[in-house]
């Protein structure tokens, strides 16, 4: 595999010179932003809200000049050769941007006339995305649902054929059962050798990506495999289930020994002092009025892992 994606050192910056304040944008003069996407890879671009996937993400569609740094897509460069990049990209920004008053269908064609290329002959790429929307192929965007408007645009972006597909937050306001179909589609595309980066705040779908890169207030903290990541987590993490969530969050918080108490739906995930036994754990809860508690070991997940490395 060779990579089709090459950034070096990328920053944008939407602080003005001279001004203090929370820094703004992605990467910086001093270290910008580096990575790599192989050919047929999915990769992930993981992290909660203003962490800078937009921004880069509107970097690498050639949408937002950077300050400094280098790109390449495959012999081009991100900035001199934008229009020869352009025709090889699919970019579905993060808000539905589609013609509203055209129709499922007529949607569909214009893109396909826009990038001069034959609806019937790439049809195929797009072919499981539309079964769910062919019955309502004649129905304006503006009346479909959030789910089949996600699907509609991802449609538009795939007809002809891109070298590249990116995809901000396709999955963002999205029903669960529609989340999963498209993420199924995505690795259905991959399988046909189109390269997907793919940004997301929802940290289960980090597992669909073969790589993920963590950011965080514009910066990389790590790129790996999901199982990677996973493997990188060496601390044991417990499992407290307890009555009144609130309450035992904070009791949990003010032990000495606990070093991180982070909520997980029902559950609190906990990190002990190194060499702290997990009997101390107990008896301390026991002690705090907590009886009923339940404590047990458990396996990281990926959003574990993130809520760990972003604090270092």
């Amino acid at each position: 595999m060779s990579a089709l994606l090459a950034i070096e050192d990328l920053w944008k910056s939407f602080t003005p010179s001279g001004k203090e304040g929370r820094r703004t944008g992605v990467g910086s003069a001093a270290r910008g932003i580096t990575f790599s996407v192989e050919q047929g890879e999915v990769f992930g671009l993981i992290g909660p809200d203003g962490a800078g996937k937009t921004t880069l993400m509107r970097m690498l569609a050639t949408l937002l000049l950077p300050n400094g740094g280098r790109g390449r897509l495959a012999d081009w460069d991100l900035v001199t050769d934008y229009r020869k990049i352009r025709p090889h990209l699919g970019y579905m920004p993060g808000v539905f941007s589609l013609y509203q008053d055209l129709s499922v269908e007529e949607n569909i064609r214009f893109f396909a006339t826009l990038f001069n290329c034959q609806l019937r002959k790439n049809f195929h790429l797009i072919s499981d995305v539309y079964a769910p929307l062919a019955p309502y192929r004649k129905r304006m965007a503006s009346a479909l649902s959030g789910g089949m408007k996600q699907k509609l645009a991802l449609c538009c972006a795939l007809i002809h054929r891109p070298m590249l597909l990116l995809l901000d937050e396709p999955t963002t306001g999205v029903d669960p059962v529609s989340r999963g179909e498209l993420w199924q589609s995505l690795k259905g595309l991959a399988k046909q050798g189109v390269t997907i980066v793919v940004s997301t705040a929802y940290m289960d779908e980090a597992s669909m990506c073969d790589r993920i890169a963590f950011m965080r207030e514009g910066d990389l903290l790590l790129i790996d495999t999901p199982s990677g990541v996973i493997s990188r987590y060496r601390e044991p993490l417990y499992s407290v289930v307890a009555r009144d969530k609130r309450s035992s969050l904070l009791a949990l918080r003010a032990m000495p020994f606990v070093t991180r108490c982070v909520a997980f739906g029902d559950t609190h995930h906990v990190n002990l002092k190194p060499g702290t036994p997990v009997t101390l754990l107990r008896e301390a809860l026991a002690k705090a009025g907590y009886t009923e508690a339940l404590v047990t070991t458990i396996n990281p997940s990926v959003e574990d892992c993130f809520m760990a490395f972003a604090e270092v």
